[in-house]
């Protein structure tokens, strides 16, 4: 008789923020470990410029408010093909492509009037996909953006959270008012 081996898989929560929008506990303790981290490095040892382009940074420590994912270690980085974020020329198309992505979750999140009736429009769970979305494309271009773009991407997914979280609560709170009233 063969045995089967049960395949499973593991799902690791890597956000930084929790449903209430303050920062997790890990997330916290993680950052607080590489700078103790950083902190032991000594100050005077030498770093060429090839070594600081495939140095992990936290998104907190990057400036960085919302990734989704842990920072990838240096081990499974290819140093050939490692380059620094400042000799990647800024692209049209990305930030068009970002643009676009941006714009739509923010239309689902109420910026855009319905044609017939005019009242915003809200799709909560099409935001959430717009959104989860922009993180995807976040991580897959890790490492591999211009500053500028890499600046834009964190600067937009990080608004359209926090506008989400208000949204998806004031939603909640009204769909809560309209239960009890009925």
């Amino acid at each position: 008789m063969v045995e089967k081996h049960e395949e499973s898989f593991r799902v690791i929560d890597r956000r930084l923020f929790s449903e209430d929008g303050e920062l997790r506990k890990e997330v916290a303790e993680q950052a607080r470990r590489e700078e103790e981290a950083a902190a032991k490095k000594p100050a005077n040892a030498p770093a060429s410029k090839s070594a600081a382009a495939r140095e992990p940074v936290s998104p907190l420590a990057a400036g960085g408010t919302t990734s989704g994912t842990a920072a990838i270690p240096e081990s499974e980085l290819d140093a050939d093909a490692s380059v620094a974020a400042s000799d990647i020329p800024p692209s049209r198309g990305f930030q068009m492509l970002v643009d676009f992505l941006t714009r739509n979750a923010a239309a689902m999140l109420g910026g855009m009037a319905d044609p017939r009736t005019g009242k915003p429009f809200v799709d909560i769970e099409g935001a959430r996909e717009m959104i989860d979305m922009l993180d995807a494309l976040r991580e897959t271009t890790r490492g591999n953006l211009a500053k500028v773009d890499d600046d834009l991407l964190i600067e937009v997914i990080g608004s359209l959270k926090l506008t989400f979280m208000e949204i998806s609560k004031a939603t909640s709170e009204a769909m809560a008012k309209k239960a009890k009233g009925q």
